[in-house]
């Protein structure tokens, strides 16, 4: 995932890369630096041009490492929806996007708390309901969180 750069800790250090290839000149580097952290590359060329001060913004640079490591997970369904939970507190909320960017913090993980409530927290579904669905089997457990608690699990992990 960031092969070429490393993985960076925050948006400042980001920044500080980029400062650094905007004066040496490089301008394909400082793109692929975007493109590794999954920043658009005409926020790069906003940057290059000079009608943006610097390449992120805290609520870009965690919207971007989200947007590679769902490259890398390409999570489906309900992990969708997990992260699209995710991106919407990295929205209002500064320091979920701050710590979104930490190295020690990951999508994976994320999502992993998020599963072990659910593993943990699984309800016996009632028979007529299984009825309903027509599954013939004698016990059927869900644990699902609802947006509420998944929030909250959200806003733990990456506290």
């Amino acid at each position: 995932m960031y092969e070429k750069f490393g993985e960076f800790d925050s948006w400042e250090e980001i920044n500080k890369a980029a400062e650094g290839q905007k004066e040496e000149g490089d301008t394909e580097a400082l793109k692929e630096l975007a493109k590794e952290n999954g920043i658009d590359i005409e926020d790069a060329e906003d940057y290059l041009d000079g009608t943006i001060p610097e390449l992120c913004t805290p609520l870009i640079a965690a919207l971007g490492k989200l947007k590679v490591e769902e490259e890398d997970l390409k999570p489906k369904d309900i992990m969708e929806d997990w992260l699209n939970y995710i991106r919407q507190l990295c929205s209002s909320d500064p320091e979920i996007c701050r710590n979104v960017r930490k190295k020690k913090k990951s999508l994976k993980g994320c999502i992993g708390a998020l599963l072990k409530w659910s593993y943990n927290h699984q309800q016996t579904i009632n028979k007529d309901i299984i009825t309903a669905a027509g599954i013939s089997g004698s016990r059927v457990t869900i644990g699902i969180p609802g947006i509420r608690t998944a929030h909250q699990i959200i806003k733990e992990y990456y506290s």
